[in-house]
């Protein structure tokens, strides 16, 4: 997702997304700690999208 999508989400959506993606992650972790993943790069990069969606986050709540 881009940046400028993730202005356009409510607080509340942010956060629900959030939490489905910190639920992917973990479960791309145990996946990866079982049978190595193809593409290893997708963990990174999912970490990548928790950071910008917490980031858009902290900016919505400073606004308010």
């Amino acid at each position: 997702m881009k940046k400028e999508t993730f202005s356009q989400l409510s607080l509340e959506d942010l956060q629900t997304k959030v939490g489905e993606e910190r639920t992917r992650l973990q479960k791309l972790r145990f996946g990866h700690a079982v049978t190595p993943l193809e593409n290893p790069n997708v963990i990174r990069a999912t970490r990548k999208v928790i950071a910008r969606m917490m980031t858009a986050i902290t900016q919505k709540q400073n606004a308010a």
